[in-house]
């Protein structure tokens, strides 16, 4: 059983805050001076890590025209393979440099690998964790490549069915990964929310012994926030400047308003999980006073016997508990009482 796992010093488990991941993907547009603006905007959204892509058109695909090569509906209509991941891949040569300037605005970035020359690129750059893609989680050899490393590995699972993601798990453990996490994914672009059947997280923490979490490709933060009650460890949701910039994955992303909002909101929605906890809260305490309790609404002398008529359930609190009601009546008193002043065991005699 894994129950946690450590990226850049960061604990990530059930009993920690959600640690929230921005996903640049392509949304760089081309410029680097756009992957270092979307950084500092990530930090000041106060997420946890910034997550990119690591790949070329040629490692991910064919340079093909043919028609299995050719995307023929959704948001890249009319692209083929190649064309799209030569315009959306993030150059090899940035790297380093994103990766020094992530370093020195203190905020942790790591990638998505989609070959082992990727997985060389990162392991050359201290790369503190790898993610591997919903596409690649039947890539095996990926998987056990990228374990072998010993780096955290995230795994999403869009798409996979159980067996799918059991097999994954397996290859990583086998391979030597020690802190392995897995998300649970709609590979749509947007997603609807009604597709992510959020209950799965219960199921998959139960079913495969590691840490779970979401990446979230819906347009609002519901979906994210809700997950959290459920058990999600980890959010990752895709991040850019502005919706409408045209990018590949521009439209489908969140901007850094709503960015902050997933992370403020994130950490408070875990901090309202707390604990089992059935007593007075510290919020609740200036207000306990204000509960019911039993008055009395006559004066009344000594030796009188209590009927309903000379007592009655009342806000605020001061009296006895309306629970003992039955108890009270029939009882006499044994001193004088006066009206609107609250029940007292010592009034009554035995």
């Amino acid at each position: 059983m894994i129950k946690e796992i450590i990226i850049a010093g960061r604990k990530i488990g059930r009993n920690y805050p959600p640690y929230i991941i921005a996903e640049m993907s392509a949304n760089h547009n081309g410029l680097i001076q756009n992957a270092t603006k979307i950084i500092d905007q990530a930090k000041l959204s106060g997420v946890d890590a910034i997550k990119m892509q690591t790949y070329k058109p040629e490692t991910i695909t064919l340079k093909s025209s043919n028609d299995e090569f050719l995307i023929k509906e959704g948001l890249w209509k009319g692209y083929t393979l190649y064309d799209l991941y030569q315009e959306a891949h993030t150059p090899w040569e940035w790297h380093k440099e994103l990766f020094d300037y992530a370093a020195k605005k203190e905020i942790t970035l790591f990638s998505s690998p989609f070959d082992n020359t990727a997985v060389d690129l990162l392991e050359d750059l201290n790369c503190p964790a790898y993610k591997i893609a919903s596409f690649e989680i039947i890539d095996l050899p990926l998987i056990r490549y990228a374990a072998s490393t010993g780096k955290p590995l995230i795994i999403s699972t869009g798409m996979a069915s159980k067996v799918e993601i059991s097999a994954a798990i397996q290859t990583a453990i086998e391979a030597g990964c020690q802190q392995l996490a897995i998300l649970l994914c709609v590979s749509g672009y947007p997603a609807s929310s009604k597709d992510y059947n959020l209950r799965t997280i219960s199921d998959m923490i139960k079913e495969f012994q590691v840490v779970v979490g979401l990446s979230d490709h819906t347009l609002s933060n519901i979906t994210a926030l809700s997950s959290i009650s459920l058990g999600a460890s980890l959010i990752e949701k895709h991040f850019t400047i502005d919706r409408k910039r045209g990018g590949p994955d521009d439209s489908f992303s969140l901007e850094p308003k709503e960015f902050k909002s997933l992370c403020t909101d994130s950490r408070e929605a875990f901090e309202a999980l707390g604990k089992i906890n059935y007593g007075i809260k510290d919020t609740e305490k200036q207000n306990f006073k204000f509960r019911r309790s039993l008055y009395f609404v006559k004066n009344l002398k000594k030796g009188e016997k209590i009927n309903e008529k000379y007592i009655k359930s009342v806000r605020p609190g001061f009296g006895i508990s309306p629970k003992y009601y039955d108890e009270i009546i029939g009882k006499r008193l044994k001193v004088d009482v006066q009206s609107q002043t609250p029940v007292k065991f010592e009034y009554f005699e035995n």
